[in-house]
């Protein structure tokens, strides 16, 4: 995903000699935060785009213009500790979701990873994993990005009540169907 806000952030940071700490103290945040900007993994919200551009001595519209050019390919994961579910799965996401970048994992710790390095909009998780549950992974995703949608797939719907907790949006039994994807699309918390 192309993330020409946070590299314009990063040139005007820089051109006025702040570093990222020093940065993040003028705008009350931790440097974290603003390390989460400048690589695109977050993004900042209407409120504190006008705070980074009183800070930076730009106009508001210079930052909310760059935010125009963000790609509009969302990233879809799903993660399956079965093969033959990401067989079976992907294309119905991918018919589902033609405009969509969607990646299959069966290991957990790739899943992390990648969502660590790319802007995860929906993630279709396996509840049941062996070592780490798809509740534990939902945990993870959304201490990483947490505007990520999280459906969860299982064949036992006797998981629902748990999902729940967790902050996922949605819930399928296995196997997904077209309609079944549909349905909780129109449900998602961040579209």
């Amino acid at each position: 995903m192309s993330n020409y806000l946070g590299e314009m952030i990063r040139r005007l940071r820089t051109e006025k000699g702040l570093s990222q700490q020093q940065f993040a103290d003028m705008l009350f945040v931790d440097r974290s935060t603003c390390a989460n900007w400048e690589t695109g993994r977050r993004m900042p919200d209407a409120a504190m785009i006008v705070q980074i551009a009183n800070v930076l001595s730009v106009e508001t519209a210079v930052l909310m213009d760059s935010t125009k050019h963000q790609n509009d390919i969302p990233n879809v994961i799903m993660l399956d500790d079965e093969k033959i579910i990401l067989t079976g799965g992907l294309p119905v996401l991918e018919k589902v979701l033609p405009n969509a970048s969607i990646t299959g994992f069966t290991r957990p710790s790739e899943a992390i990873e990648f969502a660590k390095n790319n802007i995860v909009s929906i993630a279709f998780l396996d509840i049941e994993m062996g070592k780490i549950s798809g509740l534990e992974v939902c945990q993870k995703l959304l201490s990483i990005n947490p505007r990520t949608n999280v459906i969860f797939l299982t064949a036992y719907a006797d998981y629902s009540l748990d999902a729940w907790n967790t902050g996922a949006c949605g819930f399928l039994v296995k196997p997904i169907s077209e309609a079944s994807v549909k349905q909780q699309l129109s449900r998602l918390r961040y579209y």
